[in-house]
């Protein structure tokens, strides 16, 4: 591999009555709580964003052309104000977002935006004088992607910024995060995004913080030139909630891109998983990133072949230093499945049988990951991945960086919507740990699940519907245990089309269950279709699990399936009159992906 291509390489990838809240309902009915709380004082509506998005502060969203679009622009952009993109053009979301983070690396936080201003305090180091030498002369970013990318292999000793410069950028991260948050209209969450790559694989997590300034300021962002091992970063999060008194979670990553790593079977380190392990990675980790520009992160081909909606905007041939795959169908297949969220739910069932407890029992968003500064997961207004992939007539024919993945590969996803009582930090942050949010690759379709052991058709009529779903179960994320012998399960599922987007196909649950003789399963179920050819703007169904054994463990979660509509590349092709390879598809059907519900057959299991 040519230097020039591998830099790029490892520089980017260091890189309706609906309403809703957690588990109310009595224990008495089998249901759990993780917290208590009034069903008088219910979440009554959802709120729409995304937590994982990069500045001009990230190494690589500025060495790939973002010089100007800061933690700032990417607020406004979010709150609806329209921006100067690097590329030079106007861009303006349809409608504002209602909750954003700005997720820059940690590593190197800010340092090349430091160098171009001629801060004092990065160029207080050899490294800052010397970069910024190569900055002044013609040499340019060549030398600083060369020794970026040794100093991250290991290829040469490792240099960073001085602590104090770090901490003025992590200072300044917060100030803006704290001016952009507007509680009750608008919630800005400090955090930043932990880059952990080992042996080229994919282990990100951006870590999201409840707290305001007089908190996150008491630290500097904990980064994998530190350790590549989350059981380190959550360590530093434990910390931090000890010291400060305040909260912390973190999201891992999309795992397509992680070898297999992201649901692994051991820890990084390499030693088996112990029940202290698994209760510790749920406490920091409650929810996964299912789906964003890299990709859908749902379910794989050949891990369900009976699912004919398993292969939406699949990655599936590299790692993140693009590394392809092995060719193996049996080692494939094996890799695959420390990938996809399905298959790591499915194997967080028998570790829960085997050892207590399930570190794999996580609820599912949707972010963008975006690297310009702009929140964008509608296709017919997408800004792409970095500079190059912003709107033009090349960049569905050009590579990333003209060395990685093809721009035109790439999804106009997502976001994730949570069900909260108000637009603030807080509440958010607290709907999030109980993961009452759920991901969309798109479209801001409303999404209500309640699962219980008593529910009928006709709950579904009732005026006061959440106030009853909370009462009598638990909504998406929940748990339920054993009720009385004989009875299954019973759902409720409402969804609501995008008020600016095409109808509804169908709604799905899709199941995964542990048989008494260990075997791990899974099934689709059509529970809602639509009637007419175009889809309906409303799809309302009562479900109960006809194959249900009160002995099996299980999980439960919804996938609504959109009407086709216009794949951005597609949207591409006719603005600018270009060809778009057949590789990809001229019309998706988007969806949306509920955090799931499980049943376990022994509470004090």
């Amino acid at each position: 591999m040519q230097l020039s291509q591998k830099m790029f390489i490892l520089i980017s990838s260091a890189s309706l009555g609906l309403a809703g809240c957690q588990n109310v309902g009595p224990e008495a009915s089998g249901n759990v709580a993780a917290k208590d709380v009034a069903v008088a004082d219910l979440p009554d509506d959802v709120y729409w964003g995304d937590l994982h998005v990069h500045s001009n502060l990230s190494f690589d969203s500025n060495s790939f052309g973002n010089r100007n679009l800061g933690p700032e622009a990417a607020y406004r952009f979010a709150r609806g104000e329209e921006v100067e993109t690097s590329s030079g053009q106007r861009a303006k979301l349809s409608r504002p977002l209602d909750f954003l983070m700005v997720a820059d690396h940690a590593e190197y936080l800010g340092f090349l935006t430091g160098l171009q201003s001629g801060s004092e305090q990065a160029l207080s180091s050899a490294l800052g004088k010397r970069w910024r030498g190569y900055l002044e002369k013609a040499e340019g970013m060549g030398p600083i992607m060369s020794e970026y990318v040794d100093m991250v292999t290991g290829a040469r000793p490792q240099e960073v910024p001085g602590k104090a410069f770090t901490k003025t950028v992590w200072n300044y991260v917060v100030d803006v995060a704290e001016r952009y948050n507007d509680a009750g209209k608008f919630t800005a969450f400090a955090g930043y995004e932990w880059t952990s790559m080992p042996g080229g694989r994919n282990m990100h997590r951006v870590v999201v913080f409840r707290d305001g300034p007089e908190k996150t300021k008491q630290i500097i962002p904990f980064s994998a030139l530190e350790s590549d091992d989350p059981e380190r970063l959550w360590e530093f999060l434990d910390q931090y909630e000890r010291a400060t008194k305040g909260n912390v979670l973190a999201i891992a990553h999309n795992g397509n891109l992680s070898g297999g790593l992201m649901f692994g079977d051991a820890t990084q380190s390499g030693k088996a998983f112990t029940a202290d392990y698994a209760k510790t990675r749920m406490r920091w980790e409650p929810v996964y990133e299912v789906t964003q520009v890299k990709g859908d992160g749902e379910a794989h081909p050949l891990l369900s072949p009976d699912d004919e909606f398993a292969d939406f905007e699949t990655w599936d041939e590299t790692d993140i230093s693009l590394t392809p795959k092995p060719k193996d169908p049996v080692l494939r297949k094996k890799m695959l499945e420390g990938e996809y969220a399905r298959s790591g739910l499915k194997k967080g069932l028998s570790y829960k049988a085997k050892l207590g407890e399930n570190p794999y029992q996580f609820g599912l968003m949707g972010s963008t990951d975006t690297h310009t500064a702009l929140s964008t997961s509608d296709d017919n207004n997408f800004w792409g991945k970095f500079k190059d992939s912003e709107p033009s007539a090349e960049r569905s024919s050009i590579k990333m960086g003209h060395a990685l993945w093809p721009n035109a590969k790439l999804s106009a996803s997502g976001y994730s919507g949570i069900w909260a009582r108000a637009n603030t930090r807080q509440e958010l942050f607290d709907a999030i740990k109980r993961r009452e949010i759920y991901a969309t690759t798109g479209p801001r379709i409303k999404l209500r699940l309640f699962a219980g052991w008593d529910f009928a058709a006709t709950d579904l009529k009732r005026k006061e519907f959440a106030k009853w779903g909370y009462s009598h179960g638990v909504p998406m994320g929940g748990m339920l245990y054993p009720s009385m012998p004989g009875r299954a399960p019973t759902f409720l599922v409402k969804a609501l089309k995008d008020p600016e987007d095409v109808n509804l196909q169908r709604v799905q649950i899709v199941k995964g269950w542990r048989t008494a003789k260990g075997d791990v399963k899974e099934h689709v179920y059509d529970v809602a279709l639509a009637k007419a050819a175009s889809g309906e703007p409303e799809l309302s169904v009562f479900w109960s699990d006809p194959d249900f054994k009160p002995e099996e463990y299980a999980f439960y979660y919804v996938r609504v399936i959109q009407m086709p509509t216009k794949r951005w590349t597609t949207y591409d092709s006719e603005r600018y009159k270009v060809k778009i390879s057949p590789e990809y598809p001229a019309y998706i059907q988007e969806r949306v992906y509920s955090s799931p519900v499980w049943y376990e057959p022994d509470r004090n299991s």
